[in-house]
């Protein structure tokens, strides 16, 4: 049912920042928690940040705790991923997503959220 579109990837030095943004299609936007993956060569796709239906609430895998913010905005059908103080480590394709439910908390299973992006590749020199 939604298209979404992520964008801002790019190639930083460690201790840089990058945006992310995801821009999603679709009459019901505000009414999904959306969440940020990423996947890094040889590795599975992990839950990186998720944020409720309001805007509210969020959650962060504990890696990234203190350096990523995620956000919304319901008006512009856009969620955001605020990348700080970046390292090697969080090189990877990321993707957002959408859940699959609506109008309840974050999850963070991959098998939880029904529509993807293509990704954006965030890569990160030292």
């Amino acid at each position: 049912q939604v298209q979404l579109v992520e964008s801002g990837g790019g190639l930083v030095q460690a201790g840089g920042s990058l945006r992310l943004s995801c821009a999603a299609s679709g009459r019901t936007f505000s009414s999904y928690g959306m969440g940020w993956f990423r996947q890094a060569p040889g590795k599975e796709r992990e839950f990186v940040a998720g944020i409720n239906w309001a805007g509210l609430t969020t959650r962060y895998t504990d890696s990234v705790k203190g350096r990523f913010t995620i956000s919304r905005d319901n008006a512009k059908n856009t969620v955001y991923l605020q990348m700080n103080s970046l390292k090697p480590e969080d090189a990877a394709v990321y993707y957002c997503a959408q859940d699959s439910i609506r109008y309840r908390p974050t999850v963070v299973a991959t098998t939880e959220f029904a529509s993807w992006g293509q990704g954006t590749q965030v890569t990160v020199s030292s």
